[in-house]
C-alpha cells in the first residue's frame, strides 16, 4: 500500500467530531460527563485501519475544548496489582497514566484526578496511589457499586454511588478516560452524575467511541476489524435492537454496551428522573464516518489488521498468553472476510526467502514498492540485517558498502562474549542501530541512513520466527507494522 494515500480527513473529523460534542452538551446545561474510549495518545489501531488517521487526534480534540473541558483519568486497582501491559507501548498502564498526566499538563489541559476503580484494597494500588498524592495528584479510590447491576435504588443510594468520593470539576465538559479496557469509566460518570444532582447541577452523561463505527454495516472491514482488537476480551459488534426499533435503522453497537444499556437506561432514570436515551447508539458521540475519504483505501486497511491481530493471536498462543478461544475468534474473523495470512504482502514474499534460503528471515515492504529482507547469519539478528538493508535503500547507498566499520562492531561482539558472558552472539537490532549511530559522527553514509529511519514509518515487515520482545518492540517503535510467524527459534524460547 503506498503510505502516501490517504483514506481519511483527520482534520474535518476534528472539526466536526469536536463540534458534535460541543452541541452534546449543550443539552444538559453544559455539563456533560464524556466517557472517551479507546486511547488518549498513540492510537495506533486507528491509524492503521483508516489510512490518515492522526495516531493522537483525540488529544488534538481535546486540545480544540482546552477552554471547555477537564479530564478524569481512571486506572482499575486490578490492573495495577497485575502490572498488566500495553503491549503496543511496550508500557504497564500505571506508567502509561503517568506519562498520560505529563503529556496532557505540558499540553495545558487540566486533569482533575485520578480515579483509581474497582478498589477493594489491593495493596499495589493503595501504593500507586500514595505515589501519585507525593506528587501532589488528587487521587480518588472508588470501590465496587453494591448492587450493581440490577438493585437500581441501592445503586442510585448512599450505600452505592454515595459511597465514593465527589471529584470536583469546574468545566462544562469533563471527559472520563483510561489507557485500558474495562476500566470503571462508566461507573465513575454515573457516580459524578448522582453526586451532581445532588448539589442541584443537571448533569449528562454521553459516550465516544471511535469503534464500532455505528452507521457502517455490521460486516464492514473496520467493523471486524475492532473485533479482531478486541478478542481477548470477547466484544462482539451487533445491531443495536433498541435503535432499531425506535427509529427502524440499522445502528452497529458492541455486546458489552446492548446488554448493560437497559440497566445504564435506568441508573439514568432514577438518578435524573427522566428517560435520556432510548438506545446506546443514542448515548455516542461518533463522527469517525463522515471523514472516510475513500472508502476502497480504509476496507483494504482495516482488512490488513484482521491478518495482523491474527498473526498475533497465532503468537500469542504458542507463548501461552491468551486461550484457544481467542485465536479461534482471530481465525473465524479471517473466514468472514474470505482471507488467509497471505493476504498482507510481505508475508509471502517474506515466507518464500526463508523457503529457498534454509534461513529465519524478516522482510520489509518499502512505501515504494521495493522489497528487502535479512537473514539470521554470524554477525547480526535477521531484524538487524533487515533494517541496515532497508536504510541503504531508502537512502540510496550502494547495496555493497559498510556503513557500520568493524571497529565499530566488533568491540561491540567481543563485548556481549567475553565480558558479558551472553551466549547469544548476534547483534540484536538494538545493538545494530545504536552503532550506527556512532558511525554516523564521522561517517556521511552511516549518517544518511540514519536520516532515512522516519522513512520506515507505516511499512509492513514480516518474520518468519517469533521475534524476541525486545526486537519486535524497537521495529514497533520504528513505526513499522511487524507480523511473525508463530514458529519458536531455540535461541528465543526464554525470552
Amino acid at each position: 500500500m503506498n503510505n502516501k494515500s490517504v483514506g481519511f480527513d483527520s482534520q474535518l473529523y476534528l472539526k466536526i467530531q469536536s463540534e458534535k460534542i460541543i452541541e452534546r452538551a449543550k443539552q444538559f446545561n453544559n455539563k456533560l460527563y464524556l466517557e472517551f474510549g479507546g486511547k488518549l495518545f498513540d492510537d495506533l489501531h486507528a491509524s492503521r485501519v483508516l489510512h490518515g488517521f492522526d495516531k493522537n487526534i483525540k488529544i488534538q480534540l481535546i486540545e480544540s475544548l482546552k477552554d471547555k473541558a477537564e479530564i478524569i483519568l481512571c486506572i482499575p486497582a486490578n490492573d495495577i496489582e497485575k502490572n498488566k501491559i500495553r503491549s503496543e507501548l511496550g508500557l504497564s498502564y500505571d506508567i502509561e497514566i503517568l506519562k498520560s498526566i505529563e503529556n496532557l499538563r505540558e499540553r495545558g489541559l487540566i486533569v482533575s484526578g485520578i480515579a483509581i476503580t474497582l478498589y477493594k484494597g489491593q495493596a499495589g494500588a493503595t501504593k500507586f496511589g500514595k505515589r501519585l498524592q507525593a506528587h501532589g495528584e488528587k487521587v480518588y479510590f472508588l470501590g465496587y457499586t453494591k448492587g450493581y447491576p440490577y438493585d437500581v435504588d441501592t445503586i442510585v443510594s448512599e450505600e452505592g454511588y454515595g459511597a465514593n468520593p465527589f471529584i470536583e470539576t469546574s468545566c462544562p465538559i469533563v471527559i472520563v478516560a483510561s489507557p485500558s479496557p474495562s476500566s470503571g469509566k462508566l461507573a465513575t460518570c454515573l457516580s459524578q452524575l448522582y453526586h451532581e444532582y445532588k448539589r442541584g447541577v443537571q448533569a449528562g452523561y454521553a459516550k465516544f467511541e471511535t469503534f464500532p463505527v455505528w452507521n457502517l454495516p455490521l460486516k464492514h472491514p473496520l467493523n471486524i476489524a475492532y473485533e479482531a482488537a478486541t478478542a481477548d476480551i470477547k466484544e462482539i459488534n451487533q445491531i443495536d435492537p433498541y435503535h432499531f426499533n425506535e427509529y427502524g435503522t440499522l445502528a452497529i453497537n458492541y455486546n458489552r454496551d446492548i446488554e448493560i444499556f437497559p440497566v445504564v437506561k435506568n441508573i439514568l432514570k432514577k438518578i435524573t428522573g427522566k428517560t435520556m436515551y432510548v438506545s446506546p447508539t443514542d448515548m455516542g458521540v461518533n463522527m469517525v464516518a463522515s471523514a472516510i475519504t475513500d472508502e476502497k483505501l480504509v476496507k483494504e486497511s482495516a482488512t490488513e489488521e484482521v491478518v495482523r491481530r491474527y498473526f498475533k493471536a497465532e503468537c500469542d498462543y504458542k507463548k501461552g498468553i491468551i486461550d484457544f478461544d481467542v485465536l479461534e475468534r482471530n481465525r473465524y474473523l479471517m473466514s468472514e472476510l474470505d482471507i488467509n495470512e497471505d493476504y498482507i504482502e510481505v508475508v509471502p514474499k517474506t515466507k518464500n526467502i526463508a523457503k529457498t534460503s534454509g534461513f529465519p528471515c524478516v522482510g520489509i515492504l518499502l512505501s515504494n514498492g521495493e522489497f528487502v529482507y535479512g537473514k539470521t547469519k554470524k554477525v547480526v539478528s535477521a531484524s538487524a540485517a533487515a533494517i541496515l538493508n532497508a536504510l541503504r535503500t531508502l537512502a540510496n547507498l550502494d547495496d555493497d558498502f559498510n556503513i557500520i566499520p568493524d571497529n565499530i562492531l566488533l568491540p561491540i561482539i567481543s563485548l556481549r562474549r567475553e565480558y558479558l558472558k551472553l551466549k547469544k552472539q548476534l547483534l540484536t537490532l538494538d545493538d545494530v542501530l545504536i552503532a550506527l549511530s556512532i558511525s554516523a559522527t564521522t561517517n556521511e553514509k552511516a549518517k544518511k541512513a540514519i536520516e532515512a529511519l522516519p522513512l520506515l514509518n507505516g511499512c509492513e515487515a514480516h518474520a518468519t520466527f517469533i521475534l524476541s520482545s525486545a526486537e519486535e518492540q524497537t521495529l514497533k517503535n520504528l513505526g513499522i507494522n511487524i507480523t511473525c510467524q508463530p514458529v519458536f527459534l531455540a535461541s528465543n524460547l526464554l525470552d
